[in-house]
């Protein structure tokens, strides 16, 4: 396939062009096109959208860009970076697919379980009904929406309701893991939040099988089917690193701290892959214990031979 994907540059995308790179041409987008030849080499052609009058002659669309949500207080101003990261690069590329006349057949777009709203649900997959319209059920609720306008321009849609995604260089493992190793890993308010995480190994085996599946549209949690409570995964993850974990960190403090956005760390569903294992999806690391293993055993993040 030819692939275009944007966000490339960040921590999953980054993972994902080193994964398909020897099954596909891919080519990224990107504003910062330094960055991305230092990362990828020539053989990935950087390009900024602009470059393009359509997207003709790509097979499929990975849209992977958004201003991370967890890095700065919630300000005003920070939200609405946030929200225009994802929906105006969305926009935009809804407006190349318009001019298209050869356009993709498969639209993959990232999202998040913060779609499902700031609840500790014990089991939610994609059928269940939203709690509530925090601010990352706005963002991923818009950002969906925007992506299924693909599907009128003949476009397959799969919607990438992304979970914790684990992976000792990015994401929430690598900032928790100098704290850990301090013995400073603690419960963060009651411990009774769930983490719905997913090894980075199974977040890119499920795009390439999403990718190759023609029956496969609409919302996907990517998330292990061994979601945990807060309190586990802390214990598990100190566990892992030979450390103790004694800490406790009030809710009162983070949302001191944190403001609004101490929701990300107080609130979680367990969220569940319910259509990713319906169609037939196998996840290489469902359960914690064996994930943190792998992840930080010093033996390389992918398991599999291939992600065709």
């Amino acid at each position: 396939m030819r692939i275009l994907i944007t966000g490339a540059t960040g921590f999953i995308g980054r993972h994902l062009v080193a994964a398909l790179r020897a099954q596909h041409q891919i080519a990224v987008i990107s504003r910062q096109r330094d960055k991305a030849e230092r990362l990828f080499g020539e053989q990935i052609p950087a390009l900024r959208l602009d470059d393009l009058p359509n997207l003709d002659g790509y097979d499929a669309i990975i849209n992977l860009a958004g201003e991370p949500i967890a890095d700065r207080r919630w300000s005003v101003r920070q939200k609405q970076r946030i929200a225009n990261s994802r929906w105006r690069l969305t926009e935009a590329l809804l407006q190349k697919l318009a001019a298209s006349t050869r356009p993709p057949q498969i639209w993959l777009n990232a999202s998040a379980i913060g779609f499902y709203g700031a609840s500790n649900a014990a089991a939610l997959d994609e059928n269940s009904p939203v709690a509530g319209a925090d601010f990352a059920h706005q963002i991923c609720q818009h950002w969906e929406q925007l992506a299924l306008q693909a599907a009128d321009r003949g476009c397959r849609v799969c919607l990438l309701r992304l979970g914790i995604v684990l992976s000792p260089d990015g994401g929430v493992l690598q900032r928790l893991l100098p704290l850990y190793r301090l013995g400073l890993g603690s419960r963060l308010g009651s411990g009774q939040q769930w983490i719905s995480w997913i090894a980075i190994d199974d977040v890119l085996a499920a795009i390439a099988f999403l990718l190759q599946q023609p029956s496969c549209q609409g919302p996907y949690n990517l998330t292990a089917p061994g979601a945990v409570q807060q309190q586990v995964f802390s214990q598990q993850l100190a566990r892992a690193l030979e450390r103790p974990h004694w800490l406790q960190t009030p809710a009162w403090l983070l949302r001191l701290l944190l403001g609004e956005r101490a929701s990300l760390l107080l609130n979680g569903p367990a969220v569940q892959p319910q259509r990713l294992l319906a169609a037939g999806f196998t996840f290489a690391y469902p359960q914690l214990d064996r994930t943190l293993h792998h992840l930080l055993g010093g033996r390389p993040v992918s398991g599999r031979a291939e992600l065709g």
